[in-house]
């Protein structure tokens, strides 16, 4: 049986989680969250229908207003995968008929606010990305 030291096993649990890495899991959870709907749905569930106040659970019928454009299909898909993943918590309420609403988990709450932050960026930055794509195709 081999010794191993406390730097050894530092140095080798740093290679277990390190995205850079091919065979790191966390890769496969970078591609989960990193999808255009995804960023959407926890931008939204994180900052209510006004995308700037607090988190608050949301229907399945008020985040399809907020997103537009998006399908049922793919809005339910992504609310299942974040379920799935522990980002949101499903609450049925039996009323006729009844009523579903959906919120952010702890855990969804603390990568809402990257991907709000992501989504600032992205909403401050579009012209100036687009001006830079267009010289660029224009070179």
């Amino acid at each position: 049986m081999t010794t191993t030291t406390a730097a050894d096993r530092r140095a080798h649990a740093k290679t277990q989680y390190n995205a850079f890495l091919a065979a790191c899991p966390s890769q496969r959870l970078l591609a989960r969250i990193s999808g255009k709907w995804v960023a959407l749905v926890l931008s939204a569930l994180g900052s209510g229908p006004d995308c700037d106040g607090e988190p608050r659970p949301l229907r399945n019928s008020e985040l399809a207003r907020i997103l537009a454009g998006v399908s049922p299909k793919m809005l339910s898909q992504t609310l299942r995968s974040l379920e799935r993943d522990g980002l949101v918590t499903r609450t049925v309420t039996p009323t006729v008929p009844v009523t579903v609403s959906y919120e952010l988990t702890d855990l969804g709450l603390s990568l809402h606010r990257t991907v709000r932050e992501l989504k600032r960026w992205a909403e401050a930055n579009r012209d100036a990305v687009t001006a830079n794509q267009q010289r660029y195709d224009g070179a």
